[in-house]
């Protein structure tokens, strides 16, 4: 059975040379990490594997001792100043790519990891964040867990039972909390473009934020939905309520909600407790292509940052930096593509800056990261409209994005484009 520890007693399991693997989203071990802060000299030489969530995980790793250092799949604001050091290792891989890493190439000397607590037989739940733990349970020489019973209990996952835990911290503290953002009238038109793709019996996927909340919330008088997604938020519960997501049409894991982590708030977090509707899944189930192609009608809903007309998306950088990582909007469109009937959907805002900035752009600017290249696209919405990119020359897809842009920007994105074929006549 596990030694019980104290949080400062886990810097002494920490030496130089040593890598590291931290969980990360709402799971990540906030008693250790903080243990970990202060005592600085824990980190020296030490490298840090994380799998963050930008904007919820904030931890500048690589930054707590000059000798320290981390890989990393998403990269973040708060890890600037280390990436400009050198210290930061950042791996740009689809997330499914993410797990089969961390499951056969990364080095795991110590795992620091968040579980619920035991039932009468020893068994932790891996809570709210099934998604990449289950990869490195086997390979990590040493496992230490905060155990929350705050943590909800999840099914889906194969358990965790005490034995294979080296040391745990009793730790009770809720579960930080990412509340939906507020929704325009812009954001409400796409939710109802999107609704006009979506069919009674459908399986979507979706990310978090307002958007997606949008679509999901314009779905409420759609029937026998279902759910098989990388992450869910609030928004499912109204869907669950409404009686639009009951899973009785999906072709696989039938009468299931299928999802790797759940975000949201409090109202999320004692939803999915012990609900059997829900099977938590690691990535190498929920992303999997072999999975996804058998569900039928399988619907990714993704985003992105800004698409050119070529119908190339960014959805991981700004003005040439890393924001975020590809995660897994490949996986899903590659996946909606191989499904019976699915269809792959990437919605946004058509500007940025307040109306002054368009999101289509005649052509993705020297150093932009292309996410999801053109032959993958498909539709694009915008609340200016639905743009069908599939089987579409260069000269019908500009059209067609032109036209769900801003109004302000069409006539300069026409000139751009005319150009830009003038370059290719020569």
């Amino acid at each position: 059975m596990p030694a019980v520890i104290n949080p400062i007693d886990v810097p002494l399991l920490f030496h130089p040379t040593m890598n590291v693997y931290i969980q990360g989203n709402v799971s990540e071990p906030k008693t250790i990490i903080q243990a970990l802060k202060e005592d600085p000299n824990a980190s020296n030489g030490v490298n840090y594997i994380a799998t963050i969530f930008p904007g919820l995980n904030r931890t500048d790793w690589a930054g707590l001792h000059e000798n320290a250092s981390l890989t990393c799949f998403f990269m973040s604001k708060d890890l600037k100043e280390s990436f400009s050091k050198g210290k930061v290792q950042f791996i740009p891989l689809h997330l499914n790519e993410i797990y089969n890493y961390l499951e056969s190439a990364a080095e795991v000397d110590l795992a620091v990891i968040q579980v619920s607590s035991p039932d009468r037989w020893g068994y932790c739940s891996l809570g709210v964040s099934a998604d990449f733990v289950p990869a490195i349970l086997h390979k990590a020489k040493k496992i230490v867990a905060e155990v929350n019973p705050q943590m909800p209990r999840t099914s889906g996952e194969v358990p965790i039972h005490l034995s294979n835990i080296d040391y745990i911290v009793h730790v009770d503290y809720p579960l930080p909390e990412m509340p939906a953002g507020k929704r325009s009238l812009d954001m409400e038109k796409i939710g109802d473009y999107a609704s006009s793709l979506i069919s009674d019996g459908d399986t979507l996927q979706f990310g978090i934020g307002s958007v997606p909340d949008a679509i999901l919330s314009a779905l409420r008088k759609k029937k026998n939905l279902g759910i098989h997604s990388g992450m869910i938020s609030d928004a499912v519960i109204d869907l669950v309520e409404s009686g639009s997501v009951n899973g009785t049409k999906k072709s696989i894991d039938r009468g299931k909600i299928v999802t790797g982590i759940a975000v949201g708030t409090k109202r999320l977090y004692e939803f999915v407790d012990n609900n059997s509707l829900l099977d938590f899944r690691p990535v190498n189930y929920t992303h999997s292509l072999k999975v996804l192609k058998e569900i039928d009608n399988l619907i990714s809903i993704n985003s992105a940052i800004e698409i050119d007309l070529y119908g190339q998306v960014n959805a991981e950088t700004m003005k040439g930096v890393q924001f975020g990582g590809t995660g897994g909007q490949g996986n899903f469109i590659r996946g909606a593509a191989l499904s019976r009937g699915g269809k792959s959907i990437i919605a946004f805002l058509s500007t940025a800056g307040n109306g002054k900035i368009s999101r289509i752009i005649p052509r993705l600017e020297p150093g932009t990261v292309i996410t999801t290249p053109r032959t993958d696209v498909q539709y694009i919405i915008t609340e200016n409209g639905i743009a069908d990119l599939k089987n579409k020359s260069l000269q019908q897809r500009a059209e067609a994005l032109i036209s769900v842009a801003a109004p302000q920007f069409r006539d300069e994105l026409q000139e751009a484009w005319q150009k830009e074929m003038e370059k290719w006549r020569g």
